[in-house]
Formats: structure tokens, C-alpha cells, sequence
């Protein structure tokens, strides 16, 4: 049980620093290539601080634990939002641009009813069994591709308030060598992190939805709490709160997409709460940036998040 738990942590460690290293070294060459740099921060930084969650995924995926591949989406979409948003709320009261406001927020809201909808087989169809289908991953796949190239499209707009990113020069031979290693790490790391946490969760009893929703999601969400608290140190915390987001989209949509298109996603009755969690995660973020005033997540509103949090964090350890 203790080597599992070391190799659980050496898990983390390489899924985070591989993450890392996949962004610096994708960064550098993108740079190389001319790319702009705000194309960069939409789409290799954003995919790095999501490529924990993918690379546990895919690998569950393969494994078929379709119970790990949605707990981790679900766990990570409501830490995000409850935790997160919560602290950096909290530390700063956040303040959301137009962008973020009316499009981005209402689709991660969108997102996450989508996944309810789709997961609702029984209900809906009359189906056997709940599944997230390859048909259906592929459908998810196409709105992260709209969604991307929505993004792209504003960043050309020159009123759009573009996030500079910091791009380290490396050489060439580095920086292939680094994206190699980066991977290497994410792959490494994701088998380590689905193998020891399941074998876990049988020794305690527990099931992979729990260790899903508690231990791995946190772990892989740890690059967004990392980039949203720098972020709001620094007062950015439009950057925050566009990190969070994006990243929501990202695991519903692209996440969760690619891994019900490798591997159909069965969904269990319990999974049911937590849906209804992530959507209720979701539409408070939005009811709390459209009421009141500033378009703003004040701190008392972080503090409801970090409360809803321990009480469903609570409720998944009790029951």
C-alpha cells in the first residue's frame, strides 16, 4: 500500500513536470515557426495545463475505467470552479472581460449540460445503459474545434485584450528533445497515477469513481490552481478566471470527447450526482458574474464556492 502510494505521488510529479516541459518545448519551436504569440497561449499553453487530465483519460480509456475517465472530468470541472475560482476569489475578487462574459462562461455552462443530456441514454432513448458513445465523443470533438477556432478568431480582433505568453528560447535539439521527454513524462505518469489509484481504491474499498473525483482530479488540476493563483497575485485576474473556464470546455469537449471515441464511456447511476454537481458549479459561476454588479465573482461568492466544495467532498466520503 505505501509503494503505491509513493508511485501515486512520482505519478503527479511526472504528469505535472512533463506537462511543463511539453509547453516550454512546444512553445519554443511554435516560435520558431512564426506562429503569434496569443495562438500559442490559446492553444499550447491551454492544452499543456489540461494534458494531465487528457493523459489519465486515454490511459483509462485503454484500460476501460470508464469510471476513472468520468470522475476525473467531473472531479476536475468542479475543483475548478468551487476551488479555485473559490480561493483566487477570495485572495482577489475577480473581474471578468466581455469575451469571457458572454461567450466563454455561458458555453462552459453549455458544456456541462451537454454531458448531462448525452449521458441520459435511459432516460431519453429508452436505451439498456447509459453511455457516452464514440458517435457522441466525435460530436464533442467537433465543438472543442469550434470552439478553437472561435478563439483564434477573436485573438485577431484588435480590441481583444490579448494574455501574453512567455516563451523561453531553446534550441532545436532541445526543444525535441524536451517535447519528447514531456510526453514520455505525461505517458508515464498517467499510467502510474490510473494503476496505483485504482489498486488503491480496492484496498480501501473504495470505488474508482471516488478516487476519481477526489485524489486524481485534484492532482491533474494542480498545473490551473498553479497558473490561476500566480495569476491573481499578479492581479491578472481575467487570466484566472479564463484559465478555469477554458479548461472546463477543454475536459467536457475535447477531453471526454477523445476518450469515449477510444473507449465508450458507461455511465453509472451515482455519476449522476456529480453531473448534476458540475452543472450547478456551472451555473452558479454564471449567475454570480451576471448579478450583482461589475461582471465579478466577489470574495463572499468565493467563499460560498469553498463551503460547496467541503460539503460535496463531505458527502462523496460519507456515502
Amino acid at each position: 500500500m505505501f509503494l503505491s502510494l509513493v508511485l501515486l505521488l512520482l505519478g503527479f510529479l511526472f504528469l505535472v513536470y512533463g506537462a511543463d516541459k511539453l509547453v516550454e518545448a512546444a512553445s519554443s519551436i511554435a516560435v520558431r515557426l512564426s506562429i503569434p504569440n496569443i495562438v500559442i497561449g490559446l492553444t499550447v499553453v491551454a492544452f499543456g495545463t489540461s494534458a494531465p487530465e487528457l493523459a489519465v483519460n486515454i490511459i483509462a480509456a485503454l484500460n476501460g475505467s470508464g469510471s476513472m475517465v468520468m470522475a476525473n472530468v467531473l472531479g476536475s470541472n468542479i475543483f475548478n470552479i468551487f476551488v479555485i475560482l473559490g480561493l483566487c476569489s477570495i485572495i482577489f475578487p475577480l473581474t471578468v472581460k466581455s469575451n469571457t462574459t458572454w461567450i466563454e462562461i455561458p458555453l462552459c455552462l453549455l458544456a456541462a449540460i451537454a454531458l448531462g443530456i448525452l449521458a441520459n441514454d435511459q432516460w431519453l432513448d429508452g436505451m439498456a445503459a447509459d453511455v457516452v458513445s464514440r458517435s457522441e465523443g466525435l460530436v464533442l470533438i467537433l465543438f472543442f474545434a469550434v470552439f478553437l477556432v472561435y478563439n483564434i478568431m477573436v485573438s485577431k480582433n484588435p480590441g481583444a485584450a490579448a494574455e501574453e505568453v512567455s516563451v523561453g528560447q531553446m534550441s532545436v535539439k532541445s526543444a525535441v528533445m524536451w517535447l519528447v521527454l514531456g510526453l514520455g513524462g505525461l505517458v508515464l505518469g498517467g499510467h502510474l497515477i490510473v494503476t496505483n489509484a485504482v489498486f488503491i481504491a480496492q484496498s480501501f474499498g473504495l470505488s474508482e469513481r471516488v478516487i476519481g473525483l477526489t485524489i486524481v482530479s485534484i492532482g491533474t488540476s494542480l498545473p490551473e490552481l498553479a497558473t490561476s493563483l500566480a495569476a491573481v497575485k499578479k492581479k491578472k485576474v481575467d487570466i484566472a478566471i479564463g484559465n478555469v473556464v477554458g479548461s472546463n470546455i477543454f475536459n467536457i469537449f475535447l477531453i471526454l470527447g477523445l476518450s469515449s471515441t477510444i473507449f465508450p464511456v458507461e455511465v453509472h447511476q451515482e455519476t449522476f450526482f456529480d453531473i448534476i454537481v458540475n452543472i450547478v458549479a456551472a451555473l452558479l459561476l454564471f449567475l454570480f458574474v451576471f448579478s450583482g454588479k461589475g461582471r465579478m465573482v466577489e470574495r463572499w461568492e468565493g467563499i460560498v464556492f469553498v463551503i460547496l466544495y467541503l460539503l460535496y467532498l463531505t458527502f462523496l466520503l460519507a456515502f
